[in-house]
């Protein structure tokens, strides 16, 4: 939203994200090597191993965002070897940011001494929300207040009382989560949980009257993941093709099967994909015309 109706991130604002770009890569890596050794998967160059204590041991001894030289020639290495690029291949198995492939793919341009963040390095960034973080933007000649929310559990009580009398709640789902699981909660399936957390906010007494826009996002990756791992994963009794159209209609049938008013509420279906601001601005184009019409319903003008 603010890329599309802010003019972007500053260069100021950019360069201070760097440190965040900084993390979020030495973290993925960090987190493939440690899974190596519960998947039990070997390095292809028995030297990497030799590298993977050193990337350890630099990233205790570094201040947390720094990216050094000889850190970002290690990862570069690692990175490399074929070991690790099949360890990042079981990613499902683990904890692993979305963005790992497209930073650590990008190491040498964003280990440069003059680096500068781009607005889709910005983008991808991953920084938990803890809280409410509020934007403001005018768009269609209507002033908007978007509020941004923690959707871990532990965030949740902060925030779910909050937003009686609010226009329209953006509900964003990760459709490639499917076979994915909670990182506070093993045992619990993302998707599932998603669907949980819907299923309360759809049918809330406080929302009765309130838009429910459902975002399936990042239908970027699910459209690649599904190629080797089937829905069935996450709904075992789904007996359809593994086409991109099928997957996803069914998981959004799943979704809108949970609203309990359908009779009198409608839930608002989008694919996106948040770093495609393209796509982003259309769908929202569409989401602001809904709530629009809502809006003048409820006033009694149409």
């Amino acid at each position: 939203m603010k890329i599309i109706h802010e003019a972007g991130y500053s260069p100021e604002e950019c360069r201070q994200y760097a440190a965040v770009v900084f993390s979020n890569t030495i973290q993925s890596i960090v987190a493939i090597v440690r899974a190596m050794a519960s998947l039990k998967v070997l390095f292809a160059n028995p030297a990497c191993a030799e590298d993977a204590r050193r990337l350890l041991a630099l990233v205790e001894a570094q201040e947390e965002g720094v990216l050094s030289p000889e850190l970002a020639a290690v990862v570069q290495r690692l990175w490399a070897d074929p070991g690790v690029q099949a360890c990042f291949g079981r990613s499902r198995e683990y904890q692993l940011n979305d963005s790992a492939a497209y930073y650590l793919n990008d190491v040498a341009r964003i280990s440069r001494a003059d680096y500068v963040p781009t607005q889709q390095d910005v983008l991808r960034t991953r920084v938990k929300t803890t809280g409410i973080v509020e934007t403001h933007f005018i768009f269609k000649s209507l002033h908007f207040k978007m509020f941004d929310v923690g959707g871990q559990r532990s965030e949740r009580k902060k925030w779910i009382h909050c937003f009686e009398g609010v226009t329209a709640i953006i509900f964003c789902v990760a459709l490639s989560a499917y076979d994915l699981v909670l990182a506070e909660d093993e045992e619990m399936n993302r998707m599932h949980e998603s669907m949980k957390l819907f299923d309360s906010i759809c049918n809330n007494k406080w929302f009765t009257d309130t838009s429910i826009i459902l975002f399936l996002n990042k239908k970027d990756l699910f459209k690649e993941k599904i190629k080797n791992n089937p829905i069935t994963t996450c709904f075992p009794e789904y007996t359809g093709g593994n086409s991109f159209h099928e997957t996803s209609s069914y998981i959004q049938a799943q979704f809108e099967n949970l609203n309990r008013r359908s009779d009198s509420k409608e839930v608002y279906t989008h694919l996106t994909c948040a770093t495609d601001t393209q796509n982003v601005q259309f769908v929202f184009d569409a989401v602001t015309d809904v709530i629009i019409k809502n809006n003048l319903k409820d006033c009694g003008l149409v």
